[in-house]
């Protein structure tokens, strides 16, 4: 018997402008359909976006459950499963909120990373109400005190990005094992001029870029993240990324709530807000649904 297919939407992230921000590709499965990993990655490997996710809609026997909750996985394009992604999230969140898929104003994803949650905010300088804020409730990702130790680092690193080594202000390792790496401006972010095959050779899954923001921007800081071990030379808007990069500008700025820009090509926009008691980012974006289709195998 030939498989129902299955409905998908690509959403760009963390903008309201299409083709801007971070794109992911959200396929939706029916609550009783079972499509095995191998499916997925294959999926994945098709469409070739920074990021594929599989929602399915969880029956909840538990009354005190109150809001809807979701199976959530999300694929690399080189069909490497991981345990957090923000923009793929956002999408999904996004896409049961903009379609009047849910009732209430929050949902729940069971993950890897257990469960997440994602509300829909009002965009209150908006004329419509079609437009919204999307909400992550995030864990924060600490950044190490130390700098790498090793006297090569800073100099590979220097190589990686095709900048002078005394210009790298800081490097530090994020609690997943990146490379957390400073640079003195916003300008020296958007300047930087990777090499994914240097990158590849530093331990640690990526290395995430980071500057102050010029004043008078309305940012609080620049970032650039790189993953092409994981099939994604640059992440065009990593949010989660941001569960570190909010850790770190918490703690330099004295700041909870701040702007992010991120510096991509394509660029995109994140409000966060730090629970330092909670151990939280609340992660706040937009989205925009600019294509849907059906995967027919």
């Amino acid at each position: 018997m030939a498989k129902k297919p299955v409905k998908c939407y690509l959403v760009d992230v963390f903008t309201d402008s299409p083709f801007k921000g971070n794109p992911a590709l959200v396929c939706v499965l029916d609550e009783e359909e079972e499509r095995d990993s191998e499916w997925m990655k294959s999926i994945a490997r098709e469409f070739n976006v920074p990021m594929t996710c599989f929602l399915a809609r969880i029956d909840e026997p538990d009354t005190a459950v109150v809001n809807p909750r979701f199976h959530l996985r999300w694929f690399t394009p080189l069909a490497l499963e991981v345990e957090l992604c923000g923009h793929a999230t956002l999408a999904a969140a996004h896409h049961l909120f903009a379609n009047g898929l849910v009732r209430t104003e929050t949902v729940e994803f069971s993950t890897l990373s257990g469960v997440l949650t994602a509300r829909k905010l009002p965009d209150e300088a908006a004329a419509d109400d079609n437009t919204f804020y999307v909400e992550l409730d995030f864990p924060i990702i600490p950044i190490s005190d130390m700098n790498c130790a090793g006297d090569d680092i800073p100099a590979a690193v220097a190589k990686c990005l095709n900048v002078a080594a005394a210009s790298v202000v800081e490097i530090s390792r994020t609690a997943k094992g990146d490379l957390f790496v400073v640079l003195p401006s916003a300008d020296a972010v958007v300047a930087a001029d990777p090499d994914m095959d240097e990158i590849k050779k530093l331990s640690g899954k990526g290395m995430i870029l980071t500057g102050s923001a010029p004043s008078q921007s309305g940012f609080n800081f620049f970032s650039r993240v790189f993953w092409p071990k994981m099939g994604v030379p640059e992440d065009p808007v990593c949010g989660s990324a941001h569960c570190a990069l909010a850790h770190y500008w918490n703690k330099k700025l004295g700041k909870c709530d701040l702007v992010a820009y991120a510096a991509s090509a394509r660029g995109g926009v994140l409000k966060l807000h730090v629970d330092e008691d909670k151990q939280r980012v609340l992660i706040r974006g937009k989205a925009i649904a600019v294509m849907e289709g059906l995967v027919l195998v």
